[in-house]
């Protein structure tokens, strides 16, 4: 279990507690003690070192009013142009703020396979552009920190929503940048509402009601997994049937599906 809590100025009191009981009360059971990113950060610091020496990165000033002025690309991200890109790390002493960001220009196109959205590719230099692994305030950036995440934790499969696809390529660099091993990938279909937009508090999706049943069977038939017999009365029973009858080859190969009508 790893709490990505990175993102430390907009974490809320008590919400790693509510995250951790709605798991528990939804059946869903994990090994060892609960790993926080927040109390990593060190081996993010000993990621980024490792590019530094490398030549990997470069410091950049670029502001986020400057940053929104840019084109977006595919992934609806904006496509950072290199605008400090001649910038060596040397430079960054002379800084009082920067960010840093990993180079791309040049890197060849990555290719990967997702084992339900299929081949997969991406030019992260026209697509994404230099991206960065710690940001401008000294937080470290999700893209670097779950690639160190998952090959200190020995992760060997990453499942997913889709919404994440686009981010696959920069994680894989950065593991071959690394010298990291990469998991296998497989991306599922978001949930969408009537509007095209992704389940979540900022869509004002519902929250999770207290019985975890019904839900947990509305998410098994949104994947299209084999309907059980009779009804699950737990989630005893629910999750007996869902770890014997899991049937990957059933599941929906796209991006994106709209939600259960109850749900969202």
């Amino acid at each position: 279990m790893r709490i990505e809590d990175l993102d430390t100025p907009r974490a809320r009191p008590g919400a790693e507690t509510a995250i951790l009981a709605t798991l528990e009360a939804y059946g869903f059971e994990w090994n060892g003690a609960v790993v926080r990113q927040s109390e990593r950060i060190g081996l993010y610091r000993g990621a980024l070192d490792r590019l530094i020496r490398q030549g990997d990165v470069f410091p950049c000033t670029c502001t986020r009013r400057e940053l929104a002025e840019l084109p977006a690309g595919g992934s609806g991200e904006s496509i950072y142009p290199g605008t400090c890109r001649a910038r060596t790390p040397a430079d960054a002493a002379g800084l009082a703020r920067h960010a840093w960001r990993l180079r791309v220009q040049g890197v060849p196109e990555i290719v990967f396979v997702d084992r339900l959205q299929g081949v997969q590719r991406q030019w992260l230099e026209q697509e994404v552009g230099d991206f960065v692994v710690r940001r401008s305030d000294g937080l470290f950036a999700y893209q670097l920190a779950v690639v160190v995440d998952d090959a200190e934790q020995g992760i060997t499969d990453v499942v997913r929503g889709a919404d994440l696809l686009s981010s696959t390529a920069r994680q894989i660099y950065l593991q071959q940048r690394l010298q990291l091993p990469a998991p296998r990938y497989l991306h599922l279909p978001v949930a969408i509402n009537r509007a095209g937009e992704k389940l979540s508090k900022q869509t004002r999706a519902p929250a999770l009601p207290a019985d975890p049943v019904p839900p947990l069977l509305q998410a098994w038939r949104f994947l299209d997994q084999p309907e059980p017999p009779e009804p699950p009365t737990s989630t005893g029973e629910f999750w007996a049937w869902a770890q014997a009858h899991w049937t990957p080859a059933r599941l929906p190969p796209v991006r994106m599906l709209p939600a259960p009508r109850s749900v969202g």
